[in-house]
């Protein structure tokens, strides 16, 4: 199965370069949907991602986000060509020399305090809507897929996860909430909907793994498959939060996640509603996996327990 995979890439690396490969191999364990392998010519190295021809849309994004983050001096990996060939959507990336991230000696909490220097940039990059759907590159527009109970938008969003706290609710077979947990979370989230919140784009997945550390100790940010526009700053603090929760290697420890907040030049105080955001998210996706990816669940629901959990404790 490797090599079918690094035979494919050879091809579309070697149909691009218009080169003869001299050697290519599958990164394994780095990537967790994509299939990623590097081909090096005699004067090119490239990193050439796979996936299905579904993944295409989601290649265009990450092209233009990796483009926009470069405008405001965030770098990352030169993007050469994307395309599908039988039935395998591609993108075709210059190789980007260093360390992982997971694997660098540099002091960790210098790379979160970068990362947090980077959100804030990322934050101020002109895009409109909302969701993880790039449908105008020209004018940085984003859309979340209308559903049943949602027609895609942020209040659509909230009004629809307040809509499914019924007293049949699965969450509560589940034991993630009990009936009385959800009458407090349906408070919180009605809530939500009276608050003015701050949309812009989010990475989606800071972590230690999708970033290189070259040999002048420069953070390069990696993989920008779960981009979307969405509330900031909060979107990337729950998101360092979520891998906090779930003892995740790729997040930060406490005094990484300060460095990350110090970077970014903001405190907790200064995320209010955090925590019911994080909750909403938690429990959309629990929704989703309960809808569309019953493997899942479980994980899900522990999760999503372990949050309602944290915030009934506060209440």
């Amino acid at each position: 199965m490797e090599d079918s995979i690094v035979t494919k890439a050879v091809r579309i690396a070697s149909d691009f370069l218009l080169e003869q490969v001299k050697t290519s191999y599958q990164i394994i364990g780095k990537g967790f949907v994509n299939q990623v392998c590097v081909v090096e010519t005699e004067s090119r190295k490239v990193v050439v991602r796979m996936n299905n021809k579904d993944a295409y849309s989601s290649y265009m994004k990450e092209k233009w986000c990796i483009e926009q983050a470069a405008t405001v001096g965030i770098p990352g990996p030169t993007v050469l060509s994307i395309g599908i060939v039988d039935e395998t959507a591609y993108m075709i990336q210059a190789f980007v020399d260093g360390e992982n991230g997971l694997d660098s000696t540099i002091l960790k909490s210098d790379v979160w305090r970068q990362l947090g220097e980077y959100a804030k940039r990322i934050h101020a990059i002109q895009v409109k809507g909302y969701g993880e759907n790039l449908i105008d590159p020209v004018h940085g527009e984003f859309h979340s897929p209308p559903h049943p109970g949602s027609d895609g938008s942020w209040l659509g969003y909230v009004q629809y996860n307040i809509n499914s706290l019924t007293e049949y609710d699965r969450l509560i077979e589940l034991g993630v909430l009990t009936q009385t947990e959800s009458l407090k979370v349906r408070k919180l989230f009605e809530n939500l909907k009276e608050r003015t919140f701050r949309f812009g784009l989010n990475h989606g997945d800071i972590s230690l793994k999708n970033t290189i550390i070259n040999q002048a100790n420069q953070v390069i940010l990696l993989d920008w498959e779960n981009a979307e526009v969405s509330v900031v700053p909060h979107g990337a603090v729950n998101q360092l939060m979520q891998y906090q929760l779930l003892g995740s290697e790729e997040g930060p420890r406490m005094e990484d996640l300060n460095a990350f907040l110090d970077g970014y030049g903001i405190n907790a105080e200064d995320l209010a509603d955090g925590r019911s955001l994080l909750l909403l998210k938690a429990i959309d996706n629990l929704r989703w996996a309960i809808d569309k990816s019953p493997d899942r669940v479980e994980s899900y629901a522990a999760f999503a327990k372990q949050v309602v959990d944290l915030i009934m404790d506060e209440l």
